[in-house]
């Protein structure tokens, strides 16, 4: 019996979305291609018909977290025009932080496991952060508005990996307030 296009690219893309859910919780080394392919609902073997490695599906999670991010700056630079950055800094360290580790932006989930990663992966995250960098850089009003965009991504996940890492409720907001407040003044 063969099977359509379509059944090929719905368990890619459920292969894909259970890359990026895992790889944010387990991280690369942590997570398994048994139990990327169970959390897709698929066998090992339909992984491997669909990927080479699980380093393969890891720069696939890293490119579209990164594609993620991207799309939502320029989503609310679209929507508020030159006045974007306070919106979306109040949004990604306030509602974007309540959603599970799963569902966590990939450039602080992701960054650590590419920095151990081979070369391969760290191109590819090099190339998708220079994309986000630039999105980022015309938004930004005035002078130096590659390393104001640099200085802001950095800020924001910093403190996102930060207070994802502690269990203080109250500590977790200082670190929230004081990034917003670092982030704004960028």
């Amino acid at each position: 019996m063969m099977r359509s296009r379509k059944s090929e690219g719905d368990a890619r893309a459920r292969l894909v979305e259970a890359a990026g859910r895992s790889f944010r919780v387990g991280g690369f080394g942590g997570t398994g291609v048994d139990g990327l392919a169970k959390q897709a609902g698929l066998t090992s073997g339909a992984f491997y018909a669909h990927f080479d490695s699980k380093a393969e599906a890891f720069r696939l999670a890293v490119a579209e977290g990164l594609t993620f991010l991207r799309n939502g700056i320029l989503s609310f630079q679209e929507r508020h025009g030159r006045n974007w950055r306070e919106p979306f800094i109040d949004f990604y360290l306030g509602p974007r932080m309540e959603v599970a580790l799963d569902e966590a932006c990939g450039l602080p989930s992701f960054s650590f496991d590419v920095a151990r990663a081979d070369e391969t992966t760290r191109l590819l995250y090099e190339a998708e952060l220079e994309q986000l960098v630039e999105a980022v850089a015309a938004g930004l009003r005035g002078a130096h508005a590659r390393e104001r965009a640099l200085s802001l991504l950095a800020i924001l996940s910093g403190a996102a990996a930060m207070a994802r890492a502690v269990t203080n409720d109250e500590f977790r907001r200082q670190i929230l307030g004081a990034a917003n407040n670092a982030a704004k003044a960028v």
